[in-house]
C-alpha cells in the first residue's frame, strides 16, 4: 500500500446489547455483551467487523466497557464475554485449561450473525491473551487476527511453573478470583469469608503454602480448590499440562494462520512466553506475526515504570490507539501504521544516566528499536564464567578449584524482590528494584542487600570499561551438587550501579531471573533423583531481556536456592510435590572450574 495513512475515526454512537446468551457445542450459554455502532438511536445499517474479548474479570466492568464503546464508536461491533462459570456465565470455572472449545465456538457464532461481516478479531491480555491462543489452536474458520497481549505458549513451562518450580502468585490468584465467583455472589457470608482471607489473612495463607484440601475458604469452591492443588502436585509435564488451554505449544501445528500482534513486556510474567510463541509461529505461518517488547510489568503499556526503575516517556504507548491500527489494517483493509511495522520492535532499557526522577523512582532511560527478528540478528550468545571468590568474566576457567558452597534452608528463603510477576501484587511486588531488604516486602527482614545472605553467591564483572547491550534470550549452565536428592537453583542477572552522590551505596537493580527444579535437570516428563554430592549441568533459560549496561557498572549474577515467595521452596526430600510435610538442609556446591565451567549465556550487540 502506498499514500497517506487511513484510519478509523469515531463516527458512531453506541448501542449495548447485554448478556446474550451464546450457546456452547455442550449446551452452555456464556453471557456476552454486544456493543453495536449506532446512528440516531438505533443501530447502523449495513455489517461490520467484529472484535471479540473472553475475560474471567467481568465483561462489564468499567474498562471493558470503555473499551468496547471505543471500538463500536469507531465502526466495530465489539463483543465482551464472561469465560464460562464466571459472572453471568453458565457452567463451571477451571481457570485457562478449557478454554479452545469456548472460544471456537463464540467465534464462529459471531461469524454467522446478521451483522457480523464474517471476519473476527480477538484480543485482550493476561487470562484474555492465553485464551485467544487457546482457541487459535482449533484454527475457526472465521477468525482473521489477534492482539494477544501477555498471553501464555506454555503454561507449565513458564507460568504456573517454570523450569519444574511452582510460581505461588497463582496460589494467590485462586483466592483473589474467589472474591468474584458466582458462589461468593450467591453467598453473603462465603463472600465475606472469601474477601476475608484474601485481604487480611494472606500474608498467613502464603506462609503456610502449598494449599492442601479442605484447610481454607476455598474447600466451599471446589473447582477453584481443585484448580489451585492440581498445579502444585501435578509436578511432571503430563496429559495434565498438554490440555489446549495450557500448552498451546503443543498444537502450534494446528495454530490457526492468521495475523498476530504479540505484546509483552521485560519484567512481565509471560515474557518468555510472548517471544517463544513468535519465534515460533513467525517460521510455521505465512500471515504476519509481529513483536512488540516494552520494559513494563503485567500490562503497564500505559505508564512509563516498572517497579521502582522509571524508562522515561518514551516507554509510554497509547493501547487502544495501537489496536485500533492494527485492526483497520486487518479487518477492515486500511492503510494504517501497522503496514509498515517490522517483524520486531523492543525497547532497550537502561540508555541513561542513573540518577532519582520526580518521583523518587530510579530513572535508566531507554528507547525504541526496531529488528527483523528476534533473536535479534547480530547478536552475540556470549559465555560469562562464573570464578572462585565471586568473579565473573568471559574467560573460561583453567585447572581445578573448590567449588563454593553454601547451606539452603527451606524455612528461611531468600525474599523475592521484584521480577517477572502478576496476579499477587499485595504479597509479590513485580519489576526492578535495589537488591536489599525492605519492610515492604513479604518475607524481607532487615535493610541490609540480599547478597549479604550466606545462602546466595555472588559472580560480577569488573567495572565494564565500554557499555555493553544484553539482548535476547538468557541461559544458564550451572555446574552443582548437593546433599539433597532434590532441591532448587536459582538465578538471577543483576546491573550493578557504582556509588554516586544520589546512591552513595550504589545500586543493585534485577534484570531477569530464573529457577530450576534438579528433579527435572533430564527433562520434564519425569522427576529423577540425584546422588548427594555429585555435580549435575543444570541447563536453564531466564527470562529474555534488553538492557545496557553502562560504563562503569557491573554484570552481577545471583546463586541460590530460593526465590519465595514467588516460587515453592523445594523442601530438599524429593518426597511428593505439594504433599511432603518433612524438610531438609541442603549442602549446596557451586562448580567453576576446567571440568565444570559454570557459564551463563547472555546475547551481546555491539562492541
Amino acid at each position: 500500500m502506498t499514500g497517506s495513512y487511513e484510519g478509523s475515526h469515531q463516527q458512531y454512537d453506541v448501542l449495548c446489547e447485554p448478556s446474550v446468551m451464546v450457546p456452547m457445542r455442550d449446551g452452555v450459554k456464556l453471557a456476552t455483551d454486544i456493543y453495536f455502532p449506532a446512528l440516531g438511536g438505533r443501530r447502523a445499517d449495513g455489517q461490520f467487523p467484529v472484535v471479540l474479548e473472553r475475560t474471567p474479570y467481568d465483561n462489564s466492568s468499567p474498562g471493558a466497557v470503555t473499551t468496547a464503546k471505543y471500538f463500536a464508536r469507531r465502526g466495530y461491533v465489539c463483543v465482551n464475554q464472561d469465560v464460562r462459570g464466571r459472572f453471568e456465565s453458565e457452567g463451571e470455572w477451571y481457570a485457562f485449561a478449557k478454554e479452545a472449545p469456548d472460544g471456537y465456538d463464540t467465534i464462529e457464532w459471531l461469524a454467522a450473525q446478521p451483522w457480523s461481516n464474517g471476519k473476527v478479531g480477538t484480543m485482550g491480555s493476561s487470562y484474555a491473551g492465553s485464551d485467544q491462543s487457546a482457541a487459535a489452536t482449533l484454527n475457526p474458520p472465521h477468525l482473521s487476527t489477534m492482539i494477544v497481549g501477555v498471553g501464555a505458549s506454555n503454561y507449565y513451562h513458564s507460568s504456573m511453573r517454570q523450569n519444574g518450580a511452582v510460581e505461588q502468585r497463582f496460589q494467590v490468584y485462586a483466592f483473589r478470583m474467589a472474591v468474584t465467583s458466582k458462589e461468593a455472589a450467591a453467598d453473603p457470608g462465603l463472600k465475606a469469608a472469601i474477601v476475608d482471607a484474601f485481604e487480611n489473612r494472606m500474608t498467613d495463607i502464603v506462609n503456610g503454602l502449598p494449599l492442601k484440601k479442605g484447610t481454607s475458604v476455598l474447600s466451599r469452591l471446589p473447582s477453584y480448590e481443585q484448580w489451585a492443588t492440581d498445579v502444585v502436585q501435578h509436578g511432571d509435564y503430563d496429559e495434565y499440562w498438554r490440555q489446549r488451554g495450557y500448552a498451546i505449544s503443543e498444537y502450534y501445528e494446528e495454530h490457526a494462520d492468521v495475523a498476530t500482534l504479540y505484546l509483552g513486556g521485560w519484567y512481565d510474567s509471560y515474557a518468555r512466553n510472548t517471544c517463544e510463541s513468535f519465534i515460533k509461529l513467525s517460521k510455521m505461518k505465512q500471515t504476519p506475526q509481529r513483536l512488540l517488547m516494552g520494559p513494563w510489568t503485567h500490562g503497564g503499556w500505559e505508564v512509563t515504570f516498572s517497579g521502582d526503575v522509571d524508562f522515561g516517556t518514551e516507554a509510554h504507548i497509547h493501547y487502544n490507539d495501537m489496536r485500533l491500527a492494527w485492526f483497520d489494517h486487518y479487518l477492515k483493509g486500511l492503510n494504517t501504521e501497522v503496514a509498515g511495522w517490522p517483524p520486531v520492535r523492543i525497547f532497550t532499557m537502561g540508555s541513561g544516566e542513573v540518577r532519582p526522577d520526580d518521583q523518587g523512582r530510579i530513572f535508566q532511560g531507554g528507547y525504541w528499536r526496531d529488528e527483523s527478528d528476534w533473536p535479534p540478528v547480530g547478536a552475540r550468545p556470549t559465555a560469562f564464567y562464573l570464578h572462585g571468590r565471586g568473579g565473573l568474566s568471559t574467560e573460561r576457567p583453567q585447572g581445578v578449584t573448590s567449588p563454593t558452597m553454601y547451606s539452603y534452608d527451606p524455612k528461611n528463603p531468600v525474599p523475592t524482590m521484584g521480577g517477572g510477576i502478576s496476579a499477587a501484587d499485595s504479597i509479590m511486588r513485580p519489576g526492578g528494584f535495589d537488591q536489599r531488604g525492605r519492610p515492604d516486602f513479604h518475607g524481607s527482614r532487615g535493610t541490609e542487600p540480599l547478597n549479604t545472605r550466606s545462602d546466595v553467591l555472588s559472580f560480577q564483572t569488573e567495572p565494564l570499561v565500554d557499555s555493553v547491550e544484553v539482548t535476547g534470550p538468557i541461559e544458564m549452565h550451572l555446574w552443582a551438587s548437593s546433599s539433597a536428592v532434590d532441591t532448587d537453583f536459582t538465578a538471577k542477572l543483576v546491573d550493578v550501579v557504582p556509588p554516586s552522590p544520589s546512591y552513595p551505596e550504589g545500586l543493585s537493580i534485577n534484570i531477569t531471573d530464573s529457577i530450576i527444579r534438579a528433579r527435572y535437570r533430564n527433562g520434564w516428563e519425569k522427576g529423577e533423583a540425584m546422588h548427594p554430592g555429585q555435580a549435575y549441568e543444570f541447563v536453564f533459560e531466564l527470562y529474555p531481556t534488553s538492557n545496557i549496561f553502562r560504563k562503569g557498572h557491573r554484570i552481577r549474577l545471583d546463586i541460590s536456592s530460593s526465590n519465595w515467595p514467588r516460587f515453592d521452596t523445594n523442601p530438599n526430600t524429593g518426597g511428593p510435590l505439594g504433599i511432603d510435610g518433612a524438610y531438609e538442609v541442603a549442602r549446596q556446591s557451586v562448580y567453576h572450574d576446567e571440568v565444570h565451567p559454570s557459564n551463563v549465556i547472555l546475547p551481546l550487540r555491539g562492541r
